[in-house]
């Protein structure tokens, strides 16, 4: 469905100009304190109803508004769950609770309820003290920035207050016991109908999080022999020494089951990184090499384009050219990733973390459909993961990534703005340096590519210390 055009936000009051909700991936942080607070979820819950049911009133006017939410498996999912559901209800819309589910099977579960809107409580792959809130529109993709801004701008502005339904306008919960069932049966569609994993051992480190139900019951029921690890999730354990954020966990599996190839998520399930039979991880750039190529050889990567950010590595360019395609680059993010494969029309993009989106089959990253396509072409090629992922070969990379007390400009940081310039001087037309504050977290990100890792790693250093010394967290 079309949305309707939507008037530009206005501008928060002078008093509450820097006053800013939405991140890159929602609202985030400490659970209990501003934004993440149960006061904050509710007025966010009524600014959201009232925004979303008005772009979708004139599309479906006979149907009661309803908007999913859904959970990760951290402990202040149930404040925010009830804060959230409350401040919708207040304004006459009904809520769907579905419980723990991954963030993709959210997305699906919106489109398929026909709903308005979904939101899911995550923080994705932070400690299970944060917690964050994020919209996705009723065909399951992220919110655009305009309008959470209209969102963020109606819960610093109080426009809305004397909106207050009652009686039977008064909005209702309803509480589904099927949608487990239903992700499943929509990620298992990903994968081909003839082929089975009946020929492979996986083991599976579900980080106590979102995907600790569905994925071990996708893979068995496609025939796999899964061994799975961290699926008790008690509200505290999510992505605690374990997780795609944790690889040594999956490692460590695959190596003493045996097993083939590992899947590790992180505590929303829509990300996943790999482990070969050696024990030795295959990151996002790896999946995606695998699957571009794989998809070029069919003449399935539509406009023979893949989609990717600036973190990915520069041999995935170079992967890809030799076969005939292209990538083209975004901002680090998975919606801006989404954005320009919807620009596009393309059906394919990821990031280096494992955020991986098979247009094809759904509307945003999703781990478990990401290891079925790779999965599926070990099956049909009968290769190691090992091998497959032999059609990359990797700049070395340097990364740090630093808690900061502060963010300011960088421009405000001479010593550290002088070594980039040394840095970007000595690679230029060989390498590369990228400097950029996290959008979800207190860190600074620090990438820099080029042949010689020795030099590279000199400059990370350099680099790392200075802003250490400048902004580092004390």
């Amino acid at each position: 469905m079309e949305q309707p055009p939507i008037k530009r936000a206005k501008k928060a009051p002078a008093n509450g100009s820097q006053r800013k909700l939405f991140g890159t991936d929602g609202v985030r942080g400490v659970a209990n304190i501003e934004p993440v607070t149960a006061e904050t979820a509710l007025k966010l819950g009524r600014a959201a109803a009232h925004v979303i049911t008005q772009l979708g009133s004139g599309a479906r006017p006979a149907h009661r508004s309803k908007i999913v939410i859904g959970k990760d498996t951290r402990l202040s999912g149930y404040m925010l769950e009830n804060a959230l559901a409350a401040g919708i209800m207040s304004l006459g819309v009904d809520v769907i609770l579905i419980g723990p589910l991954p963030t993709p099977g959210v997305a699906y579960i919106t489109r398929s309820l026909r709903a308005y809107a979904g939101i899911v409580l995550s923080a994705s792959h932070n400690p299970y003290e944060d917690n964050g809130i994020k919209f996705f529109r009723h065909d399951g993709y992220k919110l655009d920035d305009e309008i959470e801004s209209r969102i963020e701008n109606l819960v610093f502005s109080g426009e809305i207050e004397s909106i207050r339904p009652t009686a039977g306008k008064i909005g209702r919960a309803t509480r589904i016991d099927d949608a487990l069932g239903r992700y499943v049966e929509f990620a298992k569609r990903s994968f081909p109908r003839g082929l089975t994993l009946e020929s492979l051992r996986i083991a599976v480190d579900c980080a106590n999080g979102a995907g600790y139900r569905s994925t071990p019951c996708v893979l068995r029921e496609l025939g796999a022999d899964a061994i799975v690890a961290h699926l008790t999730p008690n509200g505290r354990n999510i992505n605690r020494d374990c997780g795609s954020t944790y690889p040594e966990e999956i490692r460590r599996l695959v190596k003493e089951t045996r097993a083939q190839v590992g899947i590790t998520h992180d505590g929303d399930a829509d990300r996943a990184l790999l482990c070969d039979e050696n024990g030795e991880i295959v990151d996002g750039d790896e999946i995606m090499a695998i699957a571009a190529i794989d998809l070029l050889s069919q003449g399935h990567l539509a406009k023979n384009t893949l989609v990717a950010t600036v973190m990915s590595n520069f041999g995935l360019d170079e992967a890809l050219a030799a076969r005939g395609g292209q990538v083209v680059r975004t901002k680090v993010g998975d919606r801006y990733v989404i954005a320009e494969m919807m620009k596009g029309d393309l059906n394919l993009g990821g990031e280096q973390s494992g955020h991986m989106i098979f247009r094809d089959y759904a509307t945003t990253g999703d781990g478990i459909i990401s290891a079925l396509q790779v999965l599926r072409i070990m099956v049909e090629t009968g290769k190691p993961l090992s091998e497959l992922k032999k059609c990359l070969s990797k700049y070395p990379q340097a990364q740090r990534n630093l808690k900061v007390r502060e963010k300011p400009e960088l421009s405000a940081l001479p010593d550290v703005t002088r070594l980039v310039g040394e840095a970007e001087k000595e690679l230029a037309g060989r390498g590369r340096v990228l400097l950029r504050y996290s959008g979800t977290e207190p860190k600074i990100r620090l990438l820099i590519e080029g042949r010689d890792g020795e030099r590279i790693n000199a400059h990370a250093d350099r680099i790392a210390e200075s802003l250490s010394s400048s902004i580092g967290a004390e």
